[in-house]
């Protein structure tokens, strides 16, 4: 194949579209770009329990596009050196207005569904290798939020602490608290966010309102609490638009068991989201 021909797909319930070859060498250069910032942020068991939960979340996506013949990119991995996990997670690009309402349902929530699975074992695995020390005064270090889950499964390891004590993370746990992390986040429900394709395949157009409202609050706040470090991550998605637009064919009935799945996953996000992920002290 030369790298000028064109890739023939027919989506299912869509008309026929064609594809350009995907690019594949900046992919490769990215993921191994965010190997190294990952590595640097915590260690190599660290940087591959992280790379395989977003391997995990991104190729979750990809195939489900494969699946339903929607034009999608290979992952771009975006990596962030000089911060606490070194990565900004992954992206897929997919082709719009390609794909029913179902199909976009079943690509979207595939990702954070498939994730969670390494995410969820990385810290059970993770808080078994952990311990529980006494603080003690010494160089200034990242404290982590609590997302609620994370704050159950530590309990169920440990149990309740004592008075003055904290757990010290393994770097496995780590990596899961990032997964559980970054897929709350992933679901939020705007705009082209997965939480803002799935609410869209949900309510249809009335989802505008809602992820306007989400946003809103969000900005609301950023201002009101001083939640300045969200500041980049609100622009960013003003500048992608908070509205969803329409599939190629937004008749398509969900089902019931796709309905309580997609509510079920929105219902994940104030389990694993905090507003405050990282303090110095």
């Amino acid at each position: 194949m030369n790298d000028n021909e064109e890739i023939e797909l027919t989506p299912i319930a869509g008309p026929r579209v064609r594809q350009s070859p995907r690019r594949t060498l900046l992919p490769l250069i990215l993921f191994a770009a965010t190997c190294w910032s990952t590595w640097v942020a915590g260690g190599w068991a660290f940087s591959a329990a992280v790379m395989i939960i977003l391997l995990a979340h991104e190729f979750g996506h990809f195939f489900q596009a494969h699946r339903y013949r929607v034009p999608a990119s290979f992952p771009y991995f975006i990596p962030m050196p000089a911060s606490p996990i070194g990565t900004m997670g992954a992206v897929i690009v997919m082709q719009p207005g390609i794909g029913n309402r179902r199909s976009l349902f079943d690509i979207a929530i595939t990702g954070p569904l498939a994730g969670m699975v390494p995410a969820l074992l990385f810290s059970v695995l993770g808080l078994q290798w952990s311990e529980v020390v006494a603080p003690t005064d010494g160089p200034i270090g990242i404290e982590l939020g609590e997302p609620v889950l994370f704050k159950i499964l530590a309990y169920l390891t440990f149990g309740p602490l004592p008075e003055g004590y904290e757990i010290r993370l393994n770097s496995i746990a780590y990596a899961g608290w990032v997964g559980i992390f970054i897929t709350a986040l992933n679901l939020m429900p705007i705009g082209q966010l997965d939480g803002g394709h799935i609410l869209y395949t949900l309510l249809l157009k009335r989802a505008r309102a809602v992820a306007l409202a989400v946003l809103g609050g969000a900005m609301f706040a950023v201002v009101l609490w001083g939640f300045w470090g969200w500041s980049v991550m609100i622009l960013l998605l003003l500048l992608m638009g908070p509205v969803h637009p329409p599939t190629a064919d937004d008749g398509v009935p969900l089902g019931k068991w796709r309905i309580g799945l997609g509510w079920a996953s929105l219902l994940f996000v104030p389990l694993g989201f905090v507003p405050v992920p990282f303090t110095i002290g």
